[in-house]
């Protein structure tokens, strides 16, 4: 499969923009595990044109990443261009609308799935971002506002005359938010108003065997996955081994999965910086060790800290299936007969791509 001129090969697995979650450090990781492409937090095409810093921030990947997809999103077309502008500034391999968000205070402006109910609109936005960009354009959204609304097939054929280069759905209704099933058999009817360019399937891939189920019963070219991977960047290995072999790995031992989330944890940091890191990498905690014993006392003792190295200290010594461990405000000293804690590395992480200086300038002196 190719978006443009980048060749993804056979059905390929995207990690879908997620606020909150696809930072560059999980980013990273999803990449190792087997994601063939990668797309940043979505960004407020607003908060860009006005020099927001924690627009700008969201701005920054790690050339490792590549192919890494920028997502803006806005409801002013003014404010869209000029954001379209300083995310090609950054160089990356895709630019990404996002015409499908549903929470409130970004529909509200026309912004995310808010633009399904005005698709002239919708249009003009796209051919902004399409005359400022220098790379190929795609374009993430749903199969409408509501039931009564739904006019995916029409979209579709608008933004690929348009001039972008993919088109993934996620296959429910701003009504629906994340309720109810994904309606896969809407691929179908998507992919033949298409003529050329990619499809890809987005909502439920949440397990490998969706995975290869999306693949199977619907023509998408490529699969999207979203909330299957968070605290689980294992999704992207076992779901193309399922695709090439028939099998799923086993799953992650628990050193692994420990080790992986130092990883996170130590990224986090090093992005961030330590007081930032640590209290974001709170929410992961959830998702990478949900259904294991003791997961709750786990999570409640990584909490109990504000320093990195305290909270790999929490993790480095807690045993598998040990609920009733009771965490020592000092240095842990394993009981005797006890396995050594894991070691974990220091971050080595690859450098950051970084707005040009003129460029970063002139957004200093809009926010000014």
């Amino acid at each position: 499969m190719r978006i443009a001129d980048i060749d993804l090969g056979p059905r390929p697995l995207l990690l879908a923009p997620m606020e909150d979650v696809s930072d560059p450090p999980f980013r990273l990781l999803c990449k190792r595990m087997g994601a063939d492409v990668v797309y940043t937090e979505f960004i407020s095409a607003g908060g860009l044109s006005y020099g927001a810093k924690g627009s700008v921030q969201k701005l920054e990947f790690y050339e490792e990443e590549r192919p890494v997809g920028i997502q803006i999103f806005g409801g002013e077309i003014d404010q869209v261009r000029e954001a379209a502008r300083i995310a090609d500034a950054q160089n990356p391999t895709l630019i990404d609308i996002n015409f499908g968000c549903p929470v409130k205070k970004v529909v509200c402006k026309d912004g995310g799935a808010g633009i399904l109910r005005n698709l002239p609109k919708m249009e003009a936005i796209t051919r902004a971002v399409i005359e400022e960009a220098t790379r190929p354009v795609t374009v993430k959204t749903r199969l409408g506002w509501n039931d009564d609304s739904i006019q995916i097939e029409e979209v579709a054929r608008m933004l690929e005359q348009a001039g972008v280069a993919a088109l993934a759905v996620h296959a429910r209704t701003r009504a629906q938010m994340y309720r109810g099933e994904a309606r896969w058999q809407w691929f179908a009817k998507i992919r033949e108003a298409l003529q050329d360019i990619p499809l890809l399937g987005n909502g439920d891939a949440t397990t490998p065997e969706k995975v290869k189920a999306m693949f199977d019963e619907t023509p998408v070219d490529a699969v999207m996955i979203g909330r299957g991977a968070i605290g689980n960047p294992w999704i992207f290995r076992d779901a193309k081994a399922l695709l090439e072999t028939g099998e799923v790995p086993d799953p992650p031992s628990w050193e692994e999965r420990i080790s992986v989330v130092a990883e996170h944890l130590t990224g986090k940091c090093a992005w961030l910086g330590e007081r930032k890191g640590v209290l974001e990498m709170r929410r992961m905690y959830g998702g990478y060790f949900k259904g294991h014993r003791g997961a709750s006392g786990l999570r409640m003792a990584l909490m109990e800290h504000k320093e990195r190295d305290s909270v790999l200290e929490v993790l480095l010594n807690w045993r598998e299936n040990e609920p009733e461990v009771q965490v020592p405000v000092g240095p842990l000293a394993p009981e005797a007969g006890t396995p050594a804690p894991l070691a974990v590395k220091p971050a080595r992480l690859p450098k950051k791509a970084t707005l040009p200086p003129a460029l970063r300038e002139r957004i200093a002196q809009r926010a000014a």
